[in-house]
């Protein structure tokens, strides 16, 4: 699997693994969404460009490196990509959203588009695509070619839990694309559910079934 990154940080793997746990409240599997999210984005903007401005500290002038954190765009897949969301702003406050909204048809499992919204000048910018499910991959790979047509500098595919059929689907649609997760499980059941997985992610983050 080229061009996929696993983050191993035991705080993540920590984390995650109380994330799954079946009893974990609504608001127990939001703030550790929260906070794993922090936690990835370090990990995913590891590669971010800087430039030097000057600076004064309380002792003397100096040259330090800054983020262009406008330049970032964190694209949403509706509606549990916004559960990553607050942690990764945490991190970069600057970034603009764009908003993806995608439903998985229940009989075929493909991505249906309903609403589609994203920050202007997009040829400037570096997007990071967020969903907590990589299951079949189907919607994170429509929600990448919609990015695509509006020429970004770069994208990324960031996301909880992938499954190997996941990954394999982003990666035939989209070879140029890295996924970064932080756990790659066994399969995916037939309703294209992720097994071990940690159930439905976005009933989870708002508590509805």
């Amino acid at each position: 699997m080229g061009n996929v990154h696993v983050i191993t940080h035991p705080l993540v793997q920590h984390k995650l693994t109380l994330m799954r746990k079946k009893d974990a409240s609504t608001s127990s599997f939001r703030r550790l969404l929260n906070e794993l999210s922090m936690l990835m984005a370090y990990e995913v903007t590891r590669d971010m460009p800087t430039q030097d401005i000057e600076i004064e500290t309380p002792l003397e002038k100096m040259t330090g490196q800054v983020i262009d954190g406008k330049k970032l765009v964190l694209a949403s897949i509706l509606r549990a990509g916004t559960g990553i969301l607050d942690g990764m702003l945490t991190v970069v406050p600057g970034a603009r959203v764009g908003h993806i909204g995608l439903y998985r048809d229940p009989t075929t499992l493909e991505a249906v588009e309903y609403y589609f919204k994203m920050p202007k000048d997009m040829d400037a910018r570096d997007v990071i695509v967020v969903d907590p499910m990589l299951a079949t991959g189907n919607s994170a790979a429509a929600a990448v070619e919609r990015v695509k047509k509006l020429n970004p500098k770069s994208i990324k595919f960031l996301c909880l839990l992938a499954a190997p059929e996941g990954v394999a689907t982003l990666q035939a649609a989209h070879p140029d694309v890295p996924i970064y997760t932080a756990a790659i499980d066994r399969q995916l059941n037939d309703h294209g559910y992720i097994l071990p997985g940690l159930g439905d992610a976005g009933d989870r983050i708002f508590g509805t079934q």
